[in-house]
């Protein structure tokens, strides 16, 4: 389940209940090194390549992915986060939070940034992360790393990085951790 996902939750009085545990650590763990690996071989290395989690699934999700692209590469890769909350298309449709402070390492101009989230449902927190990378200057290219991908695209955005293809139902969540994946649904309290 997403940060957002998780507010929601919170807001409206029901509750995440867990009914299936899809990835346990170790499997996290071995996406991450995965995902690590074919960003390198993609790039050709880190020459130019800058790491953003989007804020708040993704930061842990991109800190882990920068610790294993230095531990196979030997080269420390900048790590930035960014926070989309101002940049939803649904801000008319509930308040806007900022979860936390976007900070970025470097210019990102002429760099190869690869956003960094945890669930990639229907598109549009991408979307928005698209829009707010723009104000840090023009990316030679943007790739797109997650942790799950659940399908139900709303927006024609598709992931360069993928942990575990998930298919769900609309109305269930996936919650992504250090201790794994799991699969769920809001109930009532």
């Amino acid at each position: 389940m997403s940060g957002t996902e998780r507010r929601a939750a919170r807001e409206d009085g029901r509750v995440f209940v867990a009914r299936a545990a899809v990835m346990d650590a170790a499997d996290v763990r071995r996406a991450l090194v995965r995902i690590a690996h074919e960003i390198l071989e993609r790039n050709h290395g880190t020459a130019d390549l800058v790491l953003v989690g989007l804020q708040s699934g993704g930061v842990p999700l991109a800190e882990r992915l920068a610790e294993a692209i230095a531990a196979i590469d030997g080269t420390p890769v900048p790590l930035g986060r960014l926070d989309v909350a101002f940049y939803r298309d649904d801000i008319p449709l509930r308040p806007v939070r900022a979860e936390s402070v976007t900070s970025m390492p470097v210019e990102l101009t002429d760099r190869v940034v690869v956003l960094v989230d945890d669930v990639l449902f229907t598109g549009r927190t991408v979307r928005a992360a698209l829009d707010a990378l723009a104000d840090h200057g023009r990316a030679r290219a943007v790739q797109l790393a997650v942790m799950v991908d659940r399908g139900h695209r709303e927006l024609p955005i598709r992931p360069d990085y993928v942990g575990k293809n998930l298919p769900t139902r609309r109305d269930e969540l996936v919650e992504v951790s250090e201790k794994g994946v799991v699969i769920g649904d809001l109930v009532a309290r």
